[in-house]
């Protein structure tokens, strides 16, 4: 046996061990369970150029960026041999799904499992299975596997949206207002494009969607519910809970871009089900112009080994022409953390994810002329995310900016700045949407996310094609203190540690889109794949 590097895993906050009414040990490790296992890549670096679209717009990852046959053969003779059984095998995303005993499996991998409740992301108790330290695999599968994910099922990922209590003064605003103000391209309407979005939780009814999209006037669009890992569409009927976000999710996509096909991926919210879910929408054939992911977490709550793999995912889907779009979190500069430092939220950490951020938004909605747009901050567990990344360097297209934390003066960051773009995520100033029956107004960067996947599909309509990862381009025209082409800026307000400031800054990004201006500046120049 050997070490994983990345593996290893702290306790669950407040664990509570083998709580009443759950398995003993001897009962757990007789269980039945399925781990996904993760390969490298066959030689392929990633950043090399992405492959050129064929006739028909779609692209094909080279063999490189899969997993080597050989290495497939290797992992499934030893896993096989071992005792397990490998259920399924995707080489292109380079994932094989592992059965077995739980005992078992403890012992291919080197560590014990035991049964606990703990509070989750989203401060809700949850029972599952947990391990603490680092993995070890096989020696002969030193180097090949990079990421063994699922063994400990603690909840991932918290979905950061919140509801807007009644109060005078307050504004909300439909989707379609949101279009305007945005000033989503004209004659564009998301034709011929897929929109992907992952839930990690909730599900959805056609007579909502059939309601709320009459509501507003128009025809929606063609909603596919796809189950990951066993995961499946129940709505819970809880308009308070995850049915909240998938709604929100589905309507905002739907109304922007109402002629896509929006596929919504079902996935437990664990790391195995959160990497498949991406990895699934991401190989789907057609490709989809976007993911949006309105689910995360503080990335050092993350193992490496899921950050690498969940970020390879991402790399993935910009070679294909894929727009993955990420919130960036509800909990201000810290995300949710205690120990007074800040922190950035992931996925929207990732270098190849486009990060959403939230501000405060005053406008008309039958004009779309803004009175004022500002950094959404409420409070510290309720403002916008945004910040520095701890786990991932300064990519070459944000060497050039500086952030401002509050003691100043601004400087470099010191990794990836999060996040690249923002819209309106006050719950103050929120969405309308319909959840399991009853009218709401909802608001947090979980509305960013779908409505800039649904600006990117209206975007690939115009452009023929997918633009891949968007950041090379959309910040290429931007220079310190000054706003990007395409974009409004944001120049008022913080998060908590970071104020916002012309040009790119850690709560807004490079600010709020134009639609139409953007889709000049991707059309002068070159979306990156």
């Amino acid at each position: 046996m050997v070490p994983l590097p990345g593996s290893s895993r702290g306790p669950a906050p407040q664990a509570l061990h083998r709580p009443a009414g759950t398995p003993t040990q001897d009962e757990l490790y007789k269980q039945e369970i399925t781990v996904t296992v993760v390969l490298r890549r066959a030689g392929a670096e990633p950043g090399a150029a992405a492959p050129p679209a064929g006739p028909d717009g779609t692209r094909t990852l080279p063999a490189a960026y899969a997993a080597d046959p050989a290495d497939v053969e290797l992992a499934t003779r030893t896993f096989t041999g071992l005792g397990a059984t490998v259920v399924e095998v995707d080489a292109a995303s380079r994932r094989l799904r592992v059965a077995g005993p739980v005992g078992l499996l403890c012992e291919i991998f080197g560590t014990e499992l035991d049964t606990v409740s703990s509070v989750g992301p989203n401060n809700e108790s949850a029972t599952h299975r947990h391990r603490t330290g680092g993995l070890s695999v096989p020696a002969t599968l030193d180097g090949v596997v990079t990421a063994v994910l699922g063994l400990d099922d603690r909840p991932s990922a918290r979905a950061p949206f919140h509801f807007a209590p009644a109060a005078a003064g307050n504004v909300s605003y439909t989707p379609l207002d949101l279009g305007r103000i945005y000033n989503f391209p004209g004659g564009t309407d998301g034709t011929g494009q897929v929109v992907a979005i992952i839930e990690l939780g909730g599900g959805f009814g056609q007579a909502d969607l059939d309601e709320y999209f009459s509501g507003l006037g128009i025809t929606g669009p063609t909603v596919q519910a796809v189950g990951v890992d066993g995961a499946v569409n129940v709505p819970g009927g809880d308009p308070q809970g995850a049915d909240g976000e998938v709604l929100l999710d589905i309507e905002v996509a739907g109304a922007l871009a109402p002629r896509a096909t929006l596929k919504v991926y079902f996935a437990p919210n664990t790391d195995a089900g959160f990497l498949d879910a991406v990895a699934t929408a991401t190989h789907a054939a057609p490709a989809p112009a976007a993911i949006s992911i309105s689910w995360g977490q503080s990335e050092d709550q993350w193992t490496g080994q899921a950050r690498t793999a969940m970020d390879n995912a991402f790399i993935d889907a910009g070679m294909l022409g894929i727009t993955v779009t990420a919130a960036a979190g509800d909990n201000g500069s810290a995300d949710a953390q205690g120990d007074g430092q800040n922190h950035a939220d992931f996925p929207a950490s990732s270098p190849h994810v486009l990060a959403c951020g939230g501000t405060r938004l005053e406008a008309d909605p039958a004009t779309g002329q803004v009175a004022s747009e500002t950094v959404w901050n409420e409070s510290s567990s309720s403002a916008t995310g945004g910040g520095v990344s701890d786990a991932f360097p300064l990519p070459d297209w944000q060497q050039h900016v500086t952030v401002l934390a509050a003691k100043g003066p601004a400087g470099t960051p010191s990794g990836r700045g999060v996040p690249d773009v923002a819209a309106v995520a006050d719950p103050q100033t929120g969405y309308r949407v319909r959840v399991d029956g009853t009218d709401m107004v909802i608001g947090g960067t979980s509305a960013v996310a779908p409505l800039w996947a649904a600006l990117v599909a209206r975007l690939a309509q115009s452009r023929g094609g997918g633009l891949g990862l968007l950041q090379p381009a959309i910040y290429a025209g931007e220079t310190d203190g000054q706003a990007a082409p395409g974009f409004r800026d944001i120049t008022g307000g913080n998060n908590g540690s970071y104020h916002a400031t012309p040009g790119w800054d850690a709560c807004t990004g490079l600010g709020v889109p134009d639609g139409a201006a953007l889709l000049a500046v991707l059309s002068a120049g070159t979306a990156a794949g």
